[in-house]
């Protein structure tokens, strides 16, 4: 039998057990905080951990891949790859610590990470020692994994060996540590499952505290440290994929579809391309040409910006272009359009689509030429400056109606960059929650805390057809709504009568799905009133089955909500799953002619 390897904390001994460790032991809080964190909604296939995406996969996968890149690209490459991802999990989990328990509490929320570990199926984790002073920087750990999922993975795939496996399990540790204190710090793992041992054992320390952490550091922290294979190529590579986080005006996020059109921004700013953005109305549009501004050459000189939708179609070619005194009557004093404004800047052209047919053509002559004249005026009058458009219609549909110039969508559509409804960028929600809660709590000096976990469910679960505007405009509304110091809750943030789809679910005590909202009840928990008595005995006394009744009651819900199944199941108080089976068997009985 293995023997457990010396380390800088503990003597070697014999092959440990549960009970095999000297040191303090104290139980973790109670785990239901964090259960109740965990969030179903099977109706958008999405799984939720508070305001994060996550996923059910099976172990047998994730061995089958492991053992796959261990044999394509090595097992040094393939441990700085699974390290690297349980990194940045520990540290997105660490995110949620500060938001579940109090600051104050500091073993309470240490305990985040462990607990967190072994609700998402990871690893069983015991606490040995946990000594944490964050005045004196101090900071010393040793936990004891049972059924780590890893080792099981790596035996059935590579067998015993000699060295600890848990790669991703260390790169979580290490990572949620990391986040949590602010500081670099290092798990290793001394014992492993994978090396015949019963249990796995690991102890942390601040990188400095070991001898030389550099071997494990090499494998932490995607973006920090670099490759353990690094050439020029893929330096140049990584830097162009980096992904963004920014918060600038009411621009922020993380996921892939903002960093896609953040770095095509990117891209085209230096330039003096002329810009479509494209999207659903309150994504955000004015912000990016804003950022687009910002960052290219001309952010010395103005952005002159005109709403096409909100001018009168007869004063769009005035404001454009500007009038010359005496242009027409009561055009006593010559005016300056937007186009001469911008003049070494950027003119950004809102709603592009709503510009006439007259002003389309004035418009793709001045892109052409870089020339114009004002209303009523013969001097031709160049400028110089860049135009960046947005539209929330599609063009392509309008030129194809004559609704919009050919020539015109050309020019305008150099570079399009299509923005993303939030509905898509769902991963963003948590820094855009942030970023208005903080601006309103400051607007309206309060201090609202938060939001509640029924809230939190409907916000994740809701589509947003106004995109970020809405968002803004709810958040605002709860902040006035709520009581100063405490959390935004779910009536503060929709009223009674929307169309909210709440089929979401939560792990409840024993580990068990349970509806998140009562069907019978509204979202804030207050019971309807039952269905009148007298209604219920005519009905009975009609000698009526309850398979009738309920066949009769789905019929009509599905009616009132036009086949929408789940809008069904809410009002008859109903899962969507009991809908969908009922439906298909009225269907039954109706083929059989019963």
């Amino acid at each position: 039998m293995a023997t457990n390897p010396p380390t800088d904390a503990a003597p070697q001994r014999a092959n440990p057990t549960a009970n095999d460790f000297i040191g303090a032991k104290a139980a973790f809080p109670d785990v239901g905080d964090l259960a109740a964190r965990i969030r179903f909604d099977p109706d958008k296939g999405h799984i939720w951990l508070d305001d994060r995406r996550m996923v059910l996969l099976h172990c047998d996968a994730l061995a089958a891949l492991r053992s796959e890149l261990i044999d394509q690209i090595g097992l040094e490459r393939t441990r700085a790859a699974f390290t690297r991802m349980g990194y940045q999990a520990g540290a997105a989990d660490a995110e949620i610590s500060s938001r579940v328990r109090e600051k104050g509490k500091v073993f309470e929320a240490f305990s985040v990470g462990p607990q967190l570990h072994g609700l998402e199926g990871v690893v069983l984790v015991e606490q040995v020692h946990c000594d944490i002073d964050v005045e004196r920087g101090h900071f010393y750990a040793e936990y004891i994994w049972h059924n780590s999922f890893e080792a099981e993975a790596h035996i059935s795939g590579q067998g015993l060996g000699a060295d600890p496996v848990c790669w991703m399990q260390i790169g979580y540790a290490s990572g949620f540590a990391s986040a949590f204190l602010g500081r670099p710090i290092v798990y290793r793992e001394t014992a492993c499952a994978a090396m015949g041992f019963d249990v796995c054992r690991i102890v942390g320390k601040p990188a400095e505290d070991w001898d030389d952490a550099s071997p494990d550091l090499k494998y932490l922290r995607p973006g920090r440290f670099a490759p353990l294979h690094d050439t020029p190529s893929a330096k140049a590579k990584r830097a162009s994929t980096k992904p963004t986080l920014i918060a600038d005006g009411e621009l922020a996020g993380a996921s892939a579809p903002f960093n896609h059109a953040y770095h095509l921004l990117q891209k085209v700013a230096p330039t003096d391309a002329s810009v479509l953005l494209i999207g659903e109305g309150g994504v955000g549009k004015s912000e990016f040409a804003k950022l687009l501004h910002r960052l290219s050459a001309r952010k010395g000189s103005q952005l002159v910006a005109l709403n096409c939708a909100a001018i009168p179609e007869e004063q769009l070619e005035d404001l454009l272009f500007g009038i010359e005194k005496g242009a027409y009557p009561g055009a006593t004093e010559t005016s300056i359009g937007h186009v001469e404004r911008a003049n070494g800047g950027t003119l950004f052209l809102d709603e592009v689509d709503a510009l006439p047919l007259k002003v389309q053509a004035r418009l793709s002559r001045f892109l052409q030429d870089g020339a114009f004249e004002r209303v009523g005026g013969r001097k031709q009058r160049s400028v110089n400056l860049r135009v960046v458009a947005s539209t929330s219609a599609d063009l392509s549909k309008a030129v194809e109606a004559r609704n919009f110039r050919e020539d015109l969508y050309f020019r305008l559509s150099v570079f399009p960059i299509k923005i993303p409804p939030l509905r898509d960028r769902r991963a963003d929600l948590s820094l855009l929650l942030d970023l208005f809660l903080k601006r309103f709590s400051e607007r309206y000096f309060k201090q609202a805390t938060g939001f509640t976990e029924r809230a939190l469910a409907a916000i994740m679960a809701y589509d947003w057809p106004g995109n970020i505007r809405e968002l803004e405009n709810r958040v605002e509304r709860g902040v006035i709504l709520c009581e100063d110091g405490e959390a935004i809750s779910f009536s503060h943030l929709f009223q009674p009568g929307e169309d909210l789809d709440l089929s979401v679910f939560r792990l409840n005590a024993d580990g068990a799905l349970e509806a998140l909202f009562d069907q019978q009840a509204t979202p804030d928990g207050v019971r309807t009133p039952a269905p009148a008595v007298d209604a219920v005995s005519k009905i009975l006394d009609q000698g009526v089955g309850l398979s009738a009744v309920t066949d009769l009651l789905v019929r009509q819900a599905l009616q009132r909500t036009s086949g929408n199944q789940s809008a069904a199941a809410r009002l008859l108080g109903m899962t969507r799953a009991q809908i969908q089976y009922r439906v298909s068997q009225m269907k039954k009985r109706n083929a059989s002619g019963n």
